[in-house]
């Protein structure tokens, strides 16, 4: 088996893909500009990630499961994600995702793309309805900070040895 040579961790919403998950859930539980304002405050740092994605998924309480489908119909990958993760590969890097989103669609991104490692938030479902509420620990950016220490650590890597990548105040 040949080492491990690196580690890329990024973010997935606006990084990975172009777009923001739960603004496209707002948009479908037709509180679109509420959710897409409270994303860009949490994104600025102006408001506490953990209690603006509380706040944020509260709103899309009542909608059906299946619309993570509706979700990921609309949801592009950034331009050349895909080539960058296949020569990461290639030359023996290791890439996951770490995303304030949610399992229900960052799992099918990530398998896509054939993504080593993914941590995201689950969203809890009760009768094929969204509850409103996250299940378990949310991640925050001191999350993100270990997943990508705890993934170099499994793959005997130094710091040095890895990349994170992001565009807002949970990725610093």
């Amino acid at each position: 088996m040949t080492k491990t040579k690196g580690l890329l961790v990024m973010d997935v919403d606006s990084t990975l893909i172009l777009e923001e998950g739960i603004d496209i859930l707002g948009e479908k539980a037709g509180v679109g500009a509420k959710v897409a304002d409270i994303t860009e405050r949490a994104m600025r740092g102006e408001l506490d990630f953990e209690a603006a994605l509380r706040e944020r998924v509260g709103l899309l309480k009542g909608l059906p499961e299946s619309i993570f489908d509706d979700v990921l119909a609309e949801i592009h990958f950034t331009p050349g994600a895909k080539e960058l993760v296949d020569e990461l590969h290639t030359r023996g890097i290791k890439v996951g995702l770490v995303s304030g989103g949610f399992h229900e669609t960052v799992d099918v991104l990530a398998d896509r793309l054939g993504i080593d490692y993914v941590q995201a938030n689950r969203l809890e479902v009760d009768n094929g309805q969204l509850t409103g509420r996250v299940l378990g620990f949310i991640v925050t950016k001191s999350v993100k900070l270990q997943k990508l220490q705890d993934w170099a650590v499994e793959n005997d890597l130094a710091m040095s040895q890895t990349i994170a990548m992001g565009d807002g105040a949970n990725d610093l």
